[in-house]
Formats: structure tokens, C-alpha cells, sequence
């Protein structure tokens, strides 16, 4: 019986497989974009603090002249500026370490637990953090002002508990979800309670969702500047953002641009390293669970 003769095989031209140069820069040209719009602001506030004061209002890309007068005017005594990157600090920290506290708990209530109206309690959770702050300062101002709460830290901590909280359990319980319960259960088989379970089995491995979910807490606490600006008016107790807002000139009447920049860069700074040092944890929380 004859075999039949295999057909020949065609060359294939590498060139026409490969795809046409605009589609390969395409998808860099679009990221360097991105980047650049992100950056700019950035750099022209990192400029124009470099600038000497009588520069500040030049347009050139770099410095005419280097100097560091702002970053040494926005330290001085008189201004309180290093007492409220402390203050930053302190409400920032609180709110992050409450935020995970409670977030932890009630998402994974949510996850594990079965109830009627779960669903119901998660659109309810993640609707509160949907109202505009500005709404908000008024009623609160009241509510402080009766229980002698303004110009304290609780003041601007409870509101930014409040934003961050819905945030942080919804991304929790969905990080939580997708972990098996038979994690749980081959603990529980092995002797744990079920708060044994959750503190050396699940906790560890959620550790780049509960990472990263405080890093994006961290920040819009940081952030902050509504609430802190409307329910304190002491300096001993106001943030870094307040007190910028608050900087005055020379003579009290012109525009302390240059040392508003300054003081930009050196409340940015620390975050940019932070999310520089740690972004490999964060894209690992925001990716975690996407593929089964």
C-alpha cells in the first residue's frame, strides 16, 4: 500500500507574522504618557521648591538659580509645620490600625458567616463611603461641638475611620472569599480554635491583601484635609496639609508659593518611597485572587 507523500511545508515569512511597528510602540508610547501626566505635577513642585524665593514665579523647566531658602523657611520655629507632619502621623497611624482591627473582623464575618440580607449588608457598607465629605462637616461640626470634641484628635479621627472602613471591608471580604474554607476546617482538625484558624492560618496568608488595603488607608488618611481643617483650629493639633494651607509671606500679604511647594515635597516624599519600596506587596494584594 502506497504511503502517501507528506505535502510540503511552506515557508513562513517572519517578517509578515510579525506585527506592524505602531502596534509594538503603541502600548509603551500610551504608559510613557500616563507616567508623564502622572509625574509632572510632581516635578514642577519639586522645581519651583528649588527655586529661590524672588524665582518662585519663573516658567523655566529648571532653576535658574538652586537654593533650599523654602525647604528652611517651612522648618522654621514659628511655623508648626514639624509638629503637624507629627500630628499627620498620629491620625494617619490611628486610623490605619483601627481600620485593620475592625475591618479584619467584620470581613471576615462577612465572608464565612451565612445570614439572610449578606448582600444587603455589603451594599449598605460600601453606599457609606460613597457620601461627599463636604455634606458631612456640618452635622459633625455640631456633633462635636456638643460632646466638646473639637480641636482633639478623635475629632479627626473617628470621620476618616468612617471613609476608610467601608473601603477596606469590601476589598477584605472579597479577598477573603476566595480563600478555601478548608483551610479553616484542617486546622480546626488539627486542634485549633476557630481565632487560632483565623490568627496562624488565614491571617498569614492574607497578608498582601491586609498590606496593601493599610497602604491605601494609610494614604487618604495622610491625605486628609477637610476634616482636619474644619474640627481643629489649634496649631498644636493641626496636620502637615492644614498648616500649609495657613503659610504666610515675608510681610504677611504676598504668596508664600515657594515654601507651599516645599512643603508639598516633603508630605509627598515619604509616601512616594513607601509605595516605591512596597510595590511589589501592593500589586500583589490588587492581584491576589484575580485567577483561580
Amino acid at each position: 500500500m502506497a504511503v502517501a507523500e507528506k505535502a510540503p511545508r511552506r515557508a513562513v515569512n517572519v517578517k509578515s507574522a510579525e506585527a506592524p511597528w505602531y502596534r509594538r510602540w503603541a502600548p509603551l508610547l500610551g504608559i510613557a504618557i500616563i507616567i508623564l501626566y502622572c509625574l509632572a505635577p510632581f516635578y514642577w513642585m519639586l522645581v519651583s521648591a528649588l527655586r529661590r524665593p524672588t524665582d518662585q514665579f519663573e516658567n523655566s523647566l529648571l532653576p535658574t538659580t538652586w537654593s533650599l531658602d523654602n525647604f528652611k523657611d517651612v522648618f522654621k520655629p514659628g511655623t508648626g509645620f514639624g509638629r503637624g507632619l507629627l500630628n499627620s502621623l498620629i491620625v494617619a497611624g490611628t486610623v490605619t490600625i483601627l481600620t485593620l482591627i475592625i475591618g479584619l473582623v467584620a470581613a471576615y464575618t462577612l465572608a464565612r458567616l451565612e445570614f439572610r440580607f449578606k448582600n444587603v449588608v455589603l451594599a449598605i457598607i460600601i453606599t457609606t463611603s460613597m457620601f461627599p465629605g463636604i455634606s458631612l462637616v456640618i452635622p459633625l461640626k455640631k456633633l462635636f461641638s456638643d460632646i466638646n470634641w473639637i480641636n482633639t484628635y478623635q475629632a479627626m479621627i473617628v470621620p476618616s475611620l468612617s471613609f476608610a472602613l467601608p473601603l477596606a471591608v469590601w476589598n477584605l471580604t472579597a479577598f477573603f472569599r476566595q480563600m478555601p474554607r478548608e483551610l479553616e476546617q484542617a486546622a480546626m482538625v488539627d486542634g485549633c480554635t476557630p481565632a487560632q484558624a483565623f490568627r496562624k492560618i488565614i491571617l498569614p496568608l492574607a497578608a498582601p491583601g491586609v498590606f496593601t488595603t493599610a497602604i491605601i488607608t494609610f494614604i487618604a488618611a495622610w491625605n486628609e484635609f477637610l476634616i482636619a481643617l474644619s474640627m481643629v483650629n489649634k496649631k498644636e493639633i493641626q496636620t502637615a496639609n492644614v498648616i500649609i494651607s495657613q503659610f504666610t509671606g515675608t510681610s504677611g500679604r504676598d504668596q508664600p508659593f515657594g515654601s507651599q511647594m516645599a512643603a508639598g515635597v516633603v508630605v509627598t516624599i515619604p509616601l512616594v518611597i513607601a509605595v516605591l519600596i512596597f510595590q511589589r506587596r501592593i500589586v500583589a494584594g490588587l492581584t491576589a485572587g484575580g485567577v483561580k
